[in-house]
């Protein structure tokens, strides 16, 4: 693997679940981490795990969707070292109803976190990873957004499929730069939005949503550590050439299924 020294991953939605995961098994390998999300409690909590291991993290409260805030981390994660390894794992699901009854903020919402936060961040962090001639940017996706429409909740697949097509883009534009990206489907995980979409779909009573919930509960889930292990692995040099793709984790509840050539 590739040997860091002080140099710099942004992780966004760094306060639970995937993205605590990601930030402290970068932080073991002697990155420093600026750890991103809305809510600093949670984010302190993951620092905490970091500092534990004498390692180096900066917490930094932020919504990725706002352009502003967006700006301002850039601005403090620049204090602290090169950029060399931007993880979007920040994300929200949303109502699961029908496109006829969905709020509008509600949805809108979902796709500014979802798609545009990844773009805001990328924006902002690869022209230093090009300069440099070396990064690693990974979107955390879904497998949702290469299975069929379902008949409530459109916007969080929608948010996916547009993530999938950004990093596509965003791969080709880095093409032959030292910097790649990548797009990562986490699995099942059990995580905050895991609950939420559970209590929705007990309150709904909708089946097809209630027995994904109870299998996820029932197996414990994909753990987050293993989009952490799938990251690391992606740091080596043997994987340089591996751009523009989507990538699933190791022996995963679901199995792997093609998503685009």
């Amino acid at each position: 693997m590739r040997k860091f020294d002080g140099e710099v991953a942004v992780v966004t939605g760094a306060g639970t679940g995937i993205g605590a995961a990601v930030a402290v098994a970068l932080a073991q390998q002697g990155l420093k981490v600026a750890l991103v999300g809305r809510r600093l409690s949670k984010l302190e909590r993951t620092a905490s795990r970091i500092h534990h291991e004498n390692g180096l993290c900066k917490s930094i409260s932020a919504d990725v969707g706002n352009a502003a805030d967006v700006e301002r981390l850039r601005q403090v994660c620049d204090s602290m070292g090169r950029t060399v390894i931007l993880v979007n794992s920040a994300g929200i699901h949303c109502e699961m109803v029908p496109i006829s009854k969905s709020t509008p903020e509600s949805w809108i919402n979902t796709l500014t976190v979802n798609t545009i936060g990844p773009y805001l961040m990328c924006r902002h962090f690869m022209g230093d990873m090009v300069s440099h001639g070396w990064g690693r940017i990974f979107n955390i996706s879904s497998a949702a957004a290469i299975g069929a429409p379902g008949s409530v909740g459109s916007v969080y697949q929608l948010s996916k499929v547009a993530l999938n097509h950004f990093t596509r883009q965003l791969a080709d534009e880095l093409e032959g730069t030292g910097v790649t990206a990548n797009a990562i489907h986490p699995g099942e995980v059990k995580t905050e939005m895991w609950a939420a979409i559970r209590e929705e779909g007990e309150r709904r009573g909708d089946d097809n949503v209630r027995r994904w919930a109870d299998m996820v509960k029932e197996t414990g889930g994909d753990p987050p550590e293993k989009t952490a292990e799938l990251i690391l692995e992606m740091l080596a040099k043997e994987q340089d050439g591996v751009n523009g793709k989507f990538l699933w984790i190791h022996d995963g509840i679901q199995k792997p299924r093609p998503a685009w050539d």
